[in-house]
């Protein structure tokens, strides 16, 4: 699991951390662990130049120790120094590596060190570091620790920031490295373990051996009713498409079988697409709303009279105005999110995590949003980041796939956060892996959808 923590949590690890250790000594961990990320993007050292960008913060002192190291391996490192209370050691140590420290018309870099703001800074950057970064357009960053001028603990961008080629952290991934706006801000997240203890973290990110150990695998004498039933009532005759779609996702081979509810005409179609999808009956779970027009709201009274696990999706979601009576997976876009909550799209795409955790509660149920990187939000304000996929997945269709597939992982038995987070961990790996040969539309998704499974640890 790739666990985010709060700055609260970092520095009081930090600090724990620093109780048994020599004086220096994480700063010296963290350092090398920085310049031997910047190495690896320069591709070799001497003659190379680096600009360190350096505020007052421990993070610039990072920067200046990595800039030593980087100077006694041959690199030409300049230290734009930003604050009068630039780290002293740190530049004692750079300037007796053969470093120099300078306050404006640097030369032109290789790579640029952003440790300008550390962790604990708020807001955007002052105009001095956004004058010294333009004096450098077009050269690779690398931040440390995050790129100065986000929002660390929310994954938020309030004004003007760095964009990263690489961000070296340490010790933990920070909230805005698995949260946009500003992990688009992080560009590759290099992670240094400096040895932190650490609790729970409030933001995680499924790895493929997380999703290996969630997913069901059928054993022994199972039967397909063990495995699980998930009913779909998705699609209508002016949409039949969506009806196709979300039983291609449901129809992923994940549990034991998929029984489609709907309009006789669409009905046909997808028994010709599915000969193995069958007619009403009972069930585990439910999908409700892709392309069910003006029927989604009767379509959602009935699922939800079963009390099963359903998955609500699509025109489905404008009928939910309270708290969900069963448990429940909402799967909007920040459109349909912003309708849902009466606030601007906008305001959804620059703050997705806090509108994601506020449906949560506010419908007492998982909310899974779909975006770069979608977060699946519990009404505990848990919260996992899906960092699979493609931009070649923005394609009409692709989450009527993923409704049918969570619908499926519910059948299967997983709670509705691990069936959400799961499924969007495996909806992301199959277009990558449908993408591969180039352009997709959503039918590829549910294809590959097999292969993602098989991709995983010990499939």
């Amino acid at each position: 699991m790739r666990s985010a923590h709060t700055v609260e949590h970092v520095r009081a690890a930090e600090a724990r951390l620093m109780a048994r250790l020599p004086e220096g000594a994480l700063m010296q961990r963290a350092a090398a662990g920085l310049a031997y990320a910047v190495l690896d993007l320069l591709g070799s050292a001497y003659g190379r130049r680096a600009l360190l960008l350096v505020g007052s913060g421990d993070n610039g002192g990072d920067a200046l120790y990595a800039g030593a190291l980087l100077a006694r391996r041959g690199v030409q490192v300049q230290a734009w120094l930003l604050s009068e209370r630039a780290h002293p050691g740190g530049v004692a140590a750079l300037r007796a590596a053969g470093g120099h420290t300078i306050t404006g018309g640097p030369d032109r870099p290789d790579v640029v060190v952003d440790g300008i703001v550390g962790i604990g800074g708020r807001g955007g950057l002052r105009a001095d570091a956004v004058a010294a970064l333009a004096t450098v357009p077009g050269v690779p960053i690398v931040a440390v620790d995050t790129p100065s001028g986000v929002g660390v603990d929310t994954g938020e961008l309030d004004g003007p920031h760095v964009t990263a080629t690489v961000t070296v952290t340490f010790g933990t991934h920070k909230v805005a490295h698995l949260v946009d706006p500003a992990a688009a801000a992080c560009g590759v997240v290099h992670l240094v373990d400096i040895g932190l203890d650490l609790p729970d973290a409030p933001v995680e990110s499924l790895q493929p051996e997380d999703v290996a150990a969630l997913l069901p695998r059928p054993h022994g004498e199972v039967q397909k009713y063990q495995r699980g039933v998930v009913g779909v009532r998705a699609g209508s005759a002016q949409y039949p498409g969506a009806a196709l779609l979300s039983v291609a996702g449901a129809s992923s081979g994940l549990c034991g079988m998929v029984r489609y509810v709907g309009d006789a005409a669409v009905a046909d179609q997808v028994r010709q697409a599915h000969p193995e999808v069958v007619g009403p009956g009972q069930v585990q779970a439910w999908v409700v709303g892709s392309g069910g027009g003006e029927h989604a709201g009767d379509e959602l009274r009935a699922a939800l009279a079963d009390g099963v696990p359903t998955v609500i999706d699509a025109d489905a979601l404008g009928h939910v105005d309270g708290a969900v009576p069963a448990p429940a997976v909402l799967t909007p876009h920040a459109g349909e999110l912003a309708r849902m909550l009466g606030a601007e799209r906008s305001e959804i795409e620059a703050r997705p995590l806090a509108h994601a955790r506020h449906a949560a509660a506010a419908y007492d149920c998982v909310v899974l949003l779909k975006g770069r990187h979608t977060l699946v939000a519990s009404p505990g304000g848990r919260v996992r980041a899906t960092t699979t996929g493609t931009p070649w997945l923005a394609s009409a269709g692709a989450g009527d796939v993923l409704g049918g597939l969570v619908g499926a992982l519910l059948a299967a038995g997983l709670t509705p956060y691990d069936a959400a987070s799961v499924g969007s961990w495996l909806h992301g790996t199959a277009a990558t892996l449908a993408a591969r040969r180039g352009p997709l539309v959503a039918g590829d998704v549910a294809r590959a959808l097999p292969a993602a499974v098989r991709s995983l640890p010990g499939w």
